[in-house]
């Protein structure tokens, strides 16, 4: 079964979090990695791989943090993926087909051909709707709002109504309604 890993959805939760923060007011890694549970190491880790993609900014100092690099209009859910997993690419052709039927080498040159087309072709429709899904398109379909309702992350107390914020925030983002 294909399926992306834990740090997407870690990372995707990190990007809603930041597309619903005042952009002038980071996030700590405190209160991130608070919200999202785990390990700090873990964190760290899928943190640095949203700075290098671009899709975040890390603010060093007392108020530091991190928000994000671009408006939410402006990162697609292609860019988080390829940010976590890398280049899609479902079918890596390991050369099985060359050994199995190694004595039909035209034929066997063929067959690789076709299915590495096929998974390309899939690969790339995969890909092309992933990119047309944008941060704020989700967030926007979740609340019905032309806005992103903003929260200040970093505030201990958050009220009940920004509790059903995050929630629909996640539940839209990972699938998992409640």
């Amino acid at each position: 079964m294909m399926q992306l890993t834990k740090g997407f959805e870690q990372a995707a939760c990190i990007i809603s979090l930041l597309a619903t923060q005042n952009r002038g007011v980071p996030i700590s890694s405190q209160v991130i990695n608070a919200r999202l549970g785990g390990s700090q190491t873990y964190l760290r880790k899928i943190m640095r791989k949203l700075v290098v993609a671009g899709l975040v900014k890390s603010i060093s100092g007392n108020n530091g943090g991190f928000t994000l690099a671009r408006d939410a209009k402006d990162i697609n859910l292609l860019e988080i993926v390829e940010a976590t997993e890398g280049k899609i690419e479902t079918y890596p052709n390991y050369g099985f087909f060359d050994r199995v039927f190694r004595e039909f080498k035209q034929d066997t040159k063929k067959a690789t051909a076709v299915i590495n087309n096929v998974f390309t072709e899939a690969d790339k429709r995969w890909a092309d709707y992933l990119e047309s899904q944008t941060v704020y398109q989700l967030i926007s379909a979740t609340f019905g709002e032309s806005e992103i309702p903003l929260i200040n992350w970093n505030e201990e107390d958050i009220s009940g109504q920004h509790k059903l914020i995050i929630q629909k925030i996640v539940e839209n983002v990972t699938g998992n309604h409640k």
